[in-house]
């Protein structure tokens, strides 16, 4: 068996020519395999999407925070059933009833901590799907004061759309 290098005007090898019996057919079924491989996994592979922040409202005010920041998610009613929630891997919770599930009592302080970042639940608010807000809602550059006037608008808005308000 004796191989042959083409090349071109350049000197690079064009291509590969190797004689011998049945040789020319398997080597180019090879060549036709991998390249097919290679382009069906590069078709496959999703296309990396760079991850914005989400833009600051100009509002400070809950019911509008919750609009533009959480319904997308936990639906307009805030009840989990917004248009995104089908596509994430953990269901959005009902959040008008965060007191009930709490024994009656709204826990604005841990609420407020949620939504900041600082107090991490095992699954949703804060993991990869659910954004924390505490530096979103801190991007003002005249005031990072406002960052905790507008957690706590919105944690006090969920409050107020409670089944059974009372506050801890």
């Amino acid at each position: 068996m004796a191989a042959r290098h083409d090349r071109n005007y350049y000197g690079v090898a064009t291509h590969l020519q190797i004689r011998g019996r049945g040789t020319g057919m398997t080597i180019r079924a090879a060549l036709l395999g991998t390249t097919l491989l290679a382009a069906g996994v590069w078709a496959q592979t999703p296309p990396k999407r760079a991850t914005q922040p989400a833009p600051l409202i100009g509002s400070i005010q809950g019911p509008e925070l919750f609009q533009a920041y959480c319904a997308s998610c936990h639906g307009k009613d805030a009840k989990g059933n917004g248009p995104m929630a089908d596509s994430l891997k953990i269901s959005p919770p009902d959040l008008t009833r965060v007191a009930t599930r709490n024994n009656g009592v709204f826990p604005l302080a841990r609420i407020q901590k949620i939504v900041s970042g600082e107090d991490v639940l095992a699954a949703g608010h804060g993991s990869r799907e659910m954004p924390v807000w505490g530096p979103i809602f801190s991007q003002v550059t005249n005031d990072m004061d406002l960052g905790r006037v507008r957690i706590n608008n919105l944690a006090r808005y969920l409050r107020d759309i409670q089944s059974t308000p009372r506050t801890k």
